[in-house]
């Protein structure tokens, strides 16, 4: 049975004017925002700019997981927190940011640490997973979970001065396909020890708000099959052609993962090495 559109308010038509002016656009694409959902995996660095213009453009529903509570130390990046709620849990402190951004948001928080038993149910009620974790084995987990629940997954990370992005669609390759395994714990530095550039993540967040905006309306070339890197120290930007593994143990031809993995907990971010472009298989540079 076919639904009823949304219809705008007067106030929403003032809101989203900007949009709905743009062609490819229009009042049918903000009101495919209006009637989607994104979860957002960590409201950190990542998380915070990317819910920030996704609650501004419209998106219907925001899931927020993060166990953390705010500190200090988290001001310098994490721009979704204020000084007001450091002690605060991050779920709740985005919720009210979200909310005085923009009222038309319906925001959940998920205040729980994701594991094998229970991210495919928290994922299945989302259009989009956008992943801005600093850790290997919950983003491996969010990787394999969207692989079995058939989500698009929208990939960033940073470190010092570089960050990284992409976007896994099923049946086109995911974040095993260029790093089959997560590096044995001990071997990257801890997130206190690696240090980042507070408007790093600002950049890299608000890529992956671009890509799940692409995503829920339909428009341009989301970065499918392609891995985005931008270096601020030089201020360049290069893009590496990605592709599905035929032998990538989670979506290949003969997968060897059948089951999610609860990695041992570390906590660690890529090394500059991890990163780059020769490390990346299989590839080819454009």
């Amino acid at each position: 049975m076919a639904t009823t559109p949304i219809k705008f308010t007067e106030e929403q038509i003032k809101r989203y004017s900007r949009h709905i002016i743009l062609p490819q656009i229009g009042g049918k694409g903000q009101r495919k925002l209006l009637e989607s959902s994104v979860l957002l995996v960590g409201a950190g660095g990542l998380g915070s700019p990317a819910a920030l213009y996704l609650a501004a453009a419209g998106v219907g529903k925001l899931g927020i997981v993060d166990f953390d509570t705010v500190d200090l130390s988290n001001l310098q990046r994490q721009i979704l927190h204020h000084v007001h709620d450091v002690g605060r849990p991050k779920v709740d402190s985005a919720r009210d940011t979200i909310r005085d951004i923009n009222p038309d948001v319906q925001v959940v928080p998920h205040r729980t640490q994701l594991t094998s038993e229970n991210i495919l149910d928290i994922i299945k009620d989302y259009d989009v997973v956008l992943d801005g974790t600093d850790n290997f084995p919950t983003r491996y987990l969010i990787n394999d979970a969207c692989v079995m629940g058939g989500k698009p997954n929208v990939h960033g990370s940073i470190f010092l001065f570089e960050g990284q992005a992409t976007t896994f669609v099923p049946g086109k390759g995911c974040y095993r396909c260029l790093y089959p395994n997560p590096p044995p714990p001990g071997t990257v530095p801890s997130c206190a020890e690696a240090g980042v550039l507070g408007v790093l993540p600002g950049i890299v967040g608000t890529i992956q708000a671009i890509e799940a905006i692409k995503l829920v309306v339909g428009i341009g070339q989301p970065l499918v099959n392609r891995l985005l890197l931008f270096d601020a120290l030089s201020m360049e930007f290069r893009t590496l052609k990605i592709r599905r593994d035929k032998d990538c143990p989670m979506c290949g031809e003969n997968p060897t993962i059948h089951q999610l993995i609860d990695y041992q907990e570390f906590c660690g971010l890529p090394t500059s090495q991890h990163m780059a472009a020769p490390q990346v298989t299989p590839v080819t540079s454009r």
